[in-house]
């Protein structure tokens, strides 16, 4: 029954880790490039429903559209203030910027509310549970599943059934092939950020619900974003999808069934270690990601 619970549990948690990778994959599935700052916008997410369910006395969930709206804000400002000059560098100045926008972002968190650890303690979910049968789910949790099915619903909608999303494919099959048909690939470059805003931004918003806010939270949740997206294969919305459930599940289960075994070998202070070991078995054997590199 335990481990069945707690299968449950990284279920509910891999629908939020999938939800934060996807922006990371839209924007590497159109540009081919790496947002190492991804986990910065989520944590101005987490600080946006927290400042305004504080100042303004709202519930939590009352700004999630705001959170999204700070995410594409982030995402606009980024690519054309600027991703769109470091594209016409190599590639190790397209690493190295965004890896400077991510500290800069940290830091300026840092100068604006400290180091503080922040929780967000009343809202219409916080601390309450849903029971179902022997099974008790943290609701904001279910919530965020959800929400989560209902991004990757809209995502994959706009991406495969729209005109717009047919330009953003053609854009990252061939930018210049793509220009050439009229296609404003620099406006399809900036949606592809401003999507993955919004989506981490209310990932941002939703996760304030039920876990600390501080300006490094971020770094955790990036590194469990990026290997959700080699484990599903950059640029692969499906792969984001059913890698950041396994990953969930990995990370949930893994810390049971070393208290199943009674052995300190497999604890809660390594379950990130299995997540690593699966990233780092698929980037060696499967570079490729378990559904391959969409366009």
């Amino acid at each position: 029954m335990v481990l069945a619970d707690a299968f449950i549990q990284g279920i509910l948690m891999g629908f939020l880790f999938a939800l934060i990778s996807l922006g990371l994959t839209i924007i590497f599935g159109v540009m081919d490039i790496v947002n190492f700052a991804h986990g910065e916008f989520l944590m101005l997410g987490m600080y946006t429903a927290y400042c305004l369910s504080i100042s303004l006395g709202v519930d939590p969930l009352v700004t999630l559209p705001l959170c999204g709206a700070v995410g594409a804000l982030l995402g606009l400002v980024s690519y054309y203030g600027l991703v769109r000059y470091l594209l016409r560098g190599p590639m190790v100045a397209q690493l190295l910027g965004t890896f400077g926008l991510m500290l800069f972002l940290r830091y300026l968190a840092v100068f604006l509310w400290g180091i503080d650890y922040r929780m967000i303690k009343k809202g219409l979910l916080v601390g309450k549970s849903l029971t179902i049968g022997p099974f008790h789910l943290d609701m904001t949790k279910v919530v965020c599943a959800l929400l989560s099915l209902v991004a990757f619903t809209v995502v994959s909608w706009i991406i495969f059934k729209t005109r717009v999303g047919k330009a953003l494919r053609a854009t990252s099959i061939n930018r210049e092939a793509a220009s050439y048909m009229g296609i404003k690939t620099e406006r399809m470059n900036a949606l592809a950020w401003a999507m993955g805003g919004i989506t981490v931004g209310i990932a941002g918003g939703l996760l304030a619900n039920f876990y600390y806010i501080y300006p490094m939270v971020g770094l955790l949740f990036v590194m469990i974003a990026f290997a959700t997206v080699a484990l599903g294969g950059f640029g692969s919305i499906k792969g984001a999808f059913f890698a950041g459930i396994l990953i969930g599940i990995l990370e949930t289960v893994f810390p049971i069934i070393g208290h199943l075994l009674k052995t300190s070998i497999i604890g809660p202070h390594y379950k990130m270690t299995i997540v690593y070991l699966a990233y780092f078995l698929v980037v060696v054997f499967r570079p490729r990601g378990l559904f391959g590199w969409e366009q």
